[in-house]
């Protein structure tokens, strides 16, 4: 960042549940292997509904040391995920090993993008039947999407900075922003950060299909998300959690932490243009992406690998490619480009923390991450994606896109260390 006052922010821990595994190792390993993540739906009952599946977790039970097995049911999925997921993040990060950080100097913020949809219905349908008494006193606590960054906070007694942000796809990608803002400016040493979505229900599911938003490759699931393909047809919807520890770089190295990585810059911007289309050519992509690049005061052939928001809809991966040509200029053509949300579909709210995670990993371990079921590239898309096998690569810095309905951009750049 350009002040010298401002502090530096490293990631110190991660964790992740989708639909490749409920731990970063197994979701990282099975992701360069190009291993899809979507399957038919398993955990409920399909009635009618056009699209069978989906980026799903399956057999997934929160530990009843991270909720109380009789408090379970008090809360929606997508808040047991970001449970799940804290608590692996909290101890790769070693955060409590020794006394070094204040509870009142320790914050959460997290990204959710549509909430508790699974026990929203439930609930509806229980009062269609049986009338208000049938609505648990449990109910609104059980689905707002606080709740997640809310219940952290309980169990573990971070006493500062505690909410959420929803901004549709964009939300996580928000939540890491506003997190390292609070480090940058020294109010808190460590902050909790990422997005949780579990969205796989009737309504949502029947709202994206009318809305010709996703694939109904019913057939082959494992081939439906397609990020950049000509027979591209929409996106997957999955479903998960991401969560990184920030930390002030100097505690960090001065505790003897394992940094992954430094966040270096950040931007959001807005298209201004339409309700769920993105602009064509990209312009609040374009935008977002320059503003990152000056915020880490970085010339754009730095960066190594793009994460792309890459969600498979005729639009959108177009205009990606035509912001990222913009930005890079020749470079674009040099830069390594992958869509994870081809193995395990779109998180949603949840997206740019895990793919934050993917890029992440990508820099540690030198190897990027394959986009899946590319056989044939849109002729507009004409850029590395790194078809369906992953690429060995020097990653010094990364960037990660995500673009969410409304118009709503968010672009993070993280550097190697």
């Amino acid at each position: 960042m350009h002040s010298k006052n401002l502090k530096r922010v490293a990631i110190t821990g991660i964790g992740a549940i989708c639909g490749l595994g409920s731990n970063v190792n197994d979701i990282w390993a099975r992701a360069i292997e190009g291993r899809s993540g979507i399957s038919n739906f398993s955990n409920f009952d399909l009635k009618d509904l056009p699209v069978k599946f989906g980026g799903e977790v399956k057999d997934f039970t929160v530990s009843s040391d991270l909720i109380a097995e009789k408090d379970q049911k008090k809360f929606d999925r997508f808040v047991h995920f970001a449970i799940h997921s804290c608590e692996e993040a909290i101890k790769d990060a070693k955060l409590f090993d020794g006394d070094f950080f204040q509870k009142e100097r320790i914050g959460v913020i997290m990204g959710v993008g549509m909430g508790g949809f699974p026990h929203i219905e439930q609930t509806c349908m229980g009062y269609l039947e049986g009338g208000h008494r049938k609505v648990s006193p449990f109910f609104i606590p059980a689905v707002i999407p606080n709740m997640t960054s809310g219940l952290i906070s309980i169990r573990h007694g971070f006493k500062g900075v505690n909410y959420s942000i929803s901004s549709a796809c964009a939300s996580s990608g928000h939540a890491i922003m506003a997190a390292a803002h609070e480090i940058m400016l020294g109010h808190h040493d460590v902050v909790i950060t990422g997005g949780a979505e579990a969205v796989l229900s009737y309504l949502p599911i029947s709202g994206f299909a009318n809305m010709k938003a996703i694939s109904k490759r019913n057939d082959e699931p494992e081939k439906a998300s397609r990020p950049f393909d000509k027979d591209r047809d929409g996106f997957v919807i999955g479903e998960g959690a991401g969560v990184l520890v920030l930390e002030d770089m100097e505690r960090a190295i001065l505790r003897g932490a394992r940094i992954y990585a430094e966040l270096v810059g950040m931007a959001a911007t807005s298209d201004a243009h339409h309700t769920t289309a993105p602009h064509p050519e990209g312009e609040g992509a374009i935008s977002c992406m320059s503003k990152a690049l000056y915020s880490a005061d970085l010339a754009a052939k730095r960066i190594d690998y793009i994460n792309a928001h890459g969600t498979a809809t005729p639009l959108g991966d177009v205009a990606e490619t035509n912001a990222i040509k913009n930005v890079f200029k020749e470079h674009a053509y040099k830069v390594s480009i992958s869509a994870t949300k081809s193995m395990i579909g779109h998180l949603l709210g949840a997206a740019g923390a895990i793919e934050s995670i993917f890029c992440i990993l990508a820099m540690k371990d030198g190897i990027i991450p394959p986009t899946i079921n590319l056989d044939t590239a849109d002729p507009q898309c004409d850029l590395n994606y790194v078809p369906n096998k992953a690429e060995r690569k020097v990653v010094n810095y990364s960037l990660n896109n995500s673009f969410g309905f409304g118009g709503t951009n968010s672009c993070l750049i993280f550097k190697r260390c």
